[in-house]
């Protein structure tokens, strides 16, 4: 082989070494640094990039997308002086490639430290109920003291979130407890409250359940003596308008008689002393004058006035201490007769052929 083809394609095989060492391709969301003899010269950008060959290296490629990085469990002491193991879950991105390659020498875990070192300081203050209740206001602290030391970095911290807080055995076996004797505890507020309303509508319900039987009670009397108080207006009305005599209303309270013992709770039953006046003015209607009361009988109640303030009694057999329906029908008995003897003597007046009662025929 001649020298000249073999330069020729050294030659050539130098060309396609410069020319594929000077061409750079980036992804999307990556970014290249590139040094010129150990000097940063620029970021290359996604696409397609020319370098110098030799001259030109690159030293980091950088992902630029939002990264997630999750720590492990570290021990945190509270203000209560009690042991709790935290683990944080941190959302981060590079927004300067050269100072994350050149201003800190590894920011992942110079992020992870200074996480730890500050999640220290804030629980550091809490006790442990507040720290397992105030995660927003831990968050809120962490990232806060967060970007601001990673803005020089050339990272973003977007979110920091607490994945876990683990407290020592015996704390959640009382914290058990706790919640337990609390869930007991609404559990019998909730029931005593059920109670209490239910007892308090009952309550409720029979009180208007009284109210309105009381006022259908009074209603009902109110029409019954209304309609009683109308029915003796038209009585008196039509006794008045009739003109009625004597005689009926005597016959009219002979009736009512029996009628005052008809209750089943009398069990004593005091005869009116109207009653002989009002048989002696059935026997003065119906006969011719009025019958002459014997002047020993005025003179016998005149000396034995009754027992009961002026009660007269009808015969001698007769007592107060009758039973009430006995009385009853004895009087009905009694005023019944007299009428009977009343109609009697009234019919003899009328026709004298008929001889009176008490008399043989061919007397005077």
């Amino acid at each position: 082989m001649e020298p000249v083809v073999v330069l020729a394609l050294v030659a050539a095989i130098v060309v396609v070494f410069l020319v594929a060492s000077s061409v750079r391709i980036v992804p999307q969301a990556r970014r290249y640094n590139v040094e010129r003899f150990g000097r940063y010269r620029r970021t290359l950008q996604p696409g397609l990039n020319l370098v110098v060959p030799v001259a030109d290296r690159i030293n980091t490629k950088l992902d630029v997308r939002e990264q997630v990085y999750s720590s492990d469990p570290r021990p945190v002491i509270t203000e209560d002086n009690l042991v709790v193991n935290i683990d944080t879950v941190l959302y981060y991105q590079i927004t300067d490639p050269r100072s994350a390659a050149y201003e800190v020498a590894d920011y992942l875990q110079a992020i992870d430290q200074l996480t730890v070192t500050t999640l220290r300081n804030v629980i550091g203050s809490m006790d442990l109920e507040e720290t397992l209740t105030s995660r927003e206001e831990i968050n809120s602290r962490l990232r806060a003291v967060l970007d601001d030391a990673t803005g020089k970095w050339g990272i973003r911290v977007n979110r920091v979130e607490i994945k876990a807080i683990d407290p020592p055995h015996t704390i959640k076996e009382a914290m058990e407890k706790q919640m337990r004797a609390e869930r007991d505890k609404r559990a019998a507020i909730l029931h005593a409250e059920g109670e209490r309303q239910a007892k308090i509508l009952t309550a409720e319900g029979t009180k208007q359940k009284d109210i309105l039987e009381a006022q259908g009670t009074q209603q009902a009397m109110i029409l019954r003596a209304d309609g009683e108080a109308k029915a003796v207006e038209l009585v008196f009305q039509a006794v008045h308008r009739n003109n009625a005599d004597a005689k009926i209303l005597a016959y009219k309270y002979l009736e009512t008689l029996p009628h005052l013992a008809s209750s089943d709770n009398n069990t004593f039953w005091v005869i009116p002393g109207e009653l002989t006046e009002a048989i002696r003015t059935v026997t003065r209607a119906f006969g011719d004058q009025p019958a002459a009361q014997p002047e020993g009988a005025a003179d016998a109640g005149a000396d034995h006035p009754s027992d009961d303030g002026g009660t007269p009694e009808l015969d001698a057999g007769w007592t107060a201490s009758l039973d009430a329906a006995a009385a009853a029908d004895e009087a009905g008995k009694q005023a019944a007769a007299a009428v009977s003897d009343a109609k009697a003597e009234a019919e003899a007046a009328k026709s004298p052929q008929t001889p009176r009662r008490g008399q043989t025929p061919g007397s005077d």
